[in-house]
């Protein structure tokens, strides 16, 4: 089926009926948007590639939970990003990665570099953050969890969360400090 003939009603309901077809053409009209949150929250392919399955499965599995009242993408998005923390969670206890730091005071923003460069480059640099910076940074600066959001979702505490961003901040004007622009 064309991209522009995909019509999410009878998809939803014909994957609710688990029609193998309209499974597939969910995920071929979903799966790269979604592969690039997947990248953007694990930092490597092979682990993006395998949240991005896990997550597929519990939208099958899920599908007919969706109330239609509100935007596919947006509760497929949903599920692939707390499959991608409950993945990393799995892999690596947040105590263990999540290091308390103090915040900087003074950090400064170099919003000229921003401009420059484009999306995919900026997200570049995000995925080369450590995965607790990186985890938090696209759940405060990307999804637009709060720091308490944040906190209770990862079991960790709120000044952990504030640290863990300025940390990804700081980290990051030094990779873009670093680029030639």
């Amino acid at each position: 089926m064309a991209e522009t003939a995909f019509s999410e009603d009878y998809v939803v309901s014909s994957c609710r009926k688990n029609d193998r077809r309209a499974q597939e053409m969910l995920y071929r009209h979903f799966a790269k948007k979604m592969y690039s949150i997947c990248l953007s929250y694990s930092g490597e392919r092979p682990m993006a590639q395998d949240i991005l399955q896990e997550a597929f499965i519990k939208v099958f599995k899920k599908i007919g939970q969706y109330k239609n009242d509100g935007s596919l993408e947006g509760w497929i998005r949903r599920i692939v990003v707390n499959t991608a923390i409950d993945h990393i969670r799995r892999r690596k206890r947040a105590d263990d990665y999540l290091e308390a730091e103090a915040d900087e005071p003074g950090l400064q923003t170099q919003n000229q570099a921003f401009k420059i460069m484009g999306y995919n480059e900026i997200m570049q640099q995000v995925g080369r953050l450590p995965e607790g910076a990186r985890l938090i940074f696209n759940l405060h600066a990307v999804d637009g969890y709060t720091h308490r959001e944040i906190a209770q979702k990862l079991e960790i505490t709120e000044g952990t969360s504030k640290s863990q961003f300025n940390r990804a901040r700081k980290l990051l004007m030094e990779f873009i400090g670093n680029m030639n622009l």
